[in-house]
C-alpha cells in the first residue's frame, strides 16, 4: 500500500542526505520523493511516498521523527488531503496524428509547453491516476521523454467550504 508522508524539515544543507541516508540503511525504498521551500524561509517539506504495509510505514515515520532537524512528521494515511503529481513528456507528433494528439491534451485538461516538427511537449498536473492514464493514452503515438515531480501533498483544511 502506498503511504504519502509529510516532513517539515529545517532548510539546511544535508537535510536531504540525512533523511535519504535514513531509508538506505534501513533497506526502506522511496517511490518518489519531492522537496520544496515552504512559506518560512528556514523550512522546506519533504513529501515522501513510500510502498509497504502500515507497521512498514510507521517504523519508517518514527525513524524520520528521530532526526534533529526534522520538526514534524505526518503519514498522510486516513486524512482528507490533495495530493498531485507534475509531468512534462515529449511525445512524437506527426503532421497527420497531430490533430489526435491535440485532442488527447485537451480531454485530459493537459496543457501544451513546446512543440516541435516531430514532437509536442505536454504538461500534465493532477492526481497519480490522471498522470499514468495520459502516459498510457500517449504511448501507441511514441514517449520519446518524461520527467516528472513526484507526489506533493497537503491536508484540507477542516473549516473548508468548497472542493476543488
Amino acid at each position: 500500500m502506498k503511504h504519502i508522508i509529510s516532513a517539515l524539515v529545517l532548510n539546511k544543507p544535508g537535510v536531504l542526505a540525512h533523511v535519504a541516508g535514513m531509508f538506505a540503511a534501513r533497506a526502506f525504498n522511496i517511490d518518489s520523493l519531492a522537496v520544496g521551500r515552504t512559506e518560512d524561509p528556514k523550512l522546506s517539506r519533504m513529501t515522501i511516498v513510500v510502498v509497504g504495509d502500515d507497521r512498514v510505514v510507521e517504523q519508517v515515520r518514527k525513524q524520520l521523527a528521530k532526526i534533529v532537524s526534522i520538526v514534524k512528521v505526518q503519514d498522510f494515511a486516513g486524512h482528507d488531503m490533495v495530493a498531485r503529481d507534475l509531468m512534462l513528456l515529449s511525445v512524437a507528433a506527426t503532421p497527420e496524428k497531430r490533430p489526435e494528439i491535440l485532442a488527447l491534451i485537451e480531454m485530459f485538461g493537459a496543457k501544451v509547453v513546446d512543440i516541435g516538427s516531430k514532437y509536442v511537449m505536454v504538461e500534465v498536473c493532477g492526481p497519480e491516476s490522471k498522470i499514468e492514464a495520459f502516459i498510457d493514452a500517449c504511448r501507441p503515438y511514441g514517449v520519446k521523454d518524461m520527467v516528472r515531480t513526484g507526489t506533493v501533498a497537503m491536508s484540507r483544511q477542516k473549516s473548508r467550504t468548497q472542493t476543488v
